[in-house]
């Protein structure tokens, strides 16, 4: 089988660019609506961040835990935000390797915003076999693939319904 280098999916959400891209783009608030990933490590960035600047995320698969070091590499508001996930460890991030690109883009969509998520595979040096087989250990059966389009479907649906209900809570 082929391997999988990048998977995406897209949600419109009822509120402004702006508002969508805020919340991106504030990586200690990632763990909000992801499925693996809970928010930035004390003592990095808390705010939204711009391109160039670095932040640890801290991440859960079932009981296993691990950091990652990220580097912004798009921060275009209203329009773009992705980062570089490029060092890993399970108390500090240490091993440094190319591991995934993260992409959001921001499109108006009627009175919404379209978001799309993509997750690129950064790991091509590996040999396929290597990486389907630490893949299927790793996620308990999946490739990283299939298993980042399922969290890329829950994030957004996630990320939707909290922003529709704070849009909602405002407008009252």
């Amino acid at each position: 089988m082929a391997r999988v280098f990048s998977v995406s999916d897209s949600i419109v959400i009822d509120v402004a660019p702006a508002v969508a891209y805020r919340a991106v783009s504030r990586p200690s608030d990632m763990g909000r609506w992801s499925p693996e990933n809970l928010g930035t490590a004390p003592g990095t960035a808390q705010g939204p961040v711009t391109a160039g600047e670095t932040f640890v995320g801290r991440n859960r698969r079932g009981r296993f835990r691990w950091v990652t070091r990220c580097t912004v590499t798009a921060a275009d508001p209203e329009r773009t935000f992705a980062f570089r996930v490029h060092e890993i460890g399970l108390t500090r991030p240490r091993l440094r390797a190319p591991i995934a690109t993260w992409e959001y883009r921001f499109e108006p969509a009627g009175d919404g915003t379209r978001v799309t998520e993509t997750w690129t595979d950064d790991r091509r040096r590996w040999p396929t076999f290597a990486a389907n087989l630490f893949d299927r250990i790793a996620t308990a059966g999946s490739t990283f693939a299939d298993f980042q389009a399922r969290n890329i479907a829950r994030t957004l649906r996630n990320l939707k319904r909290e922003l529709e209900q704070e849009s909602a809570g405002e407008s009252v």
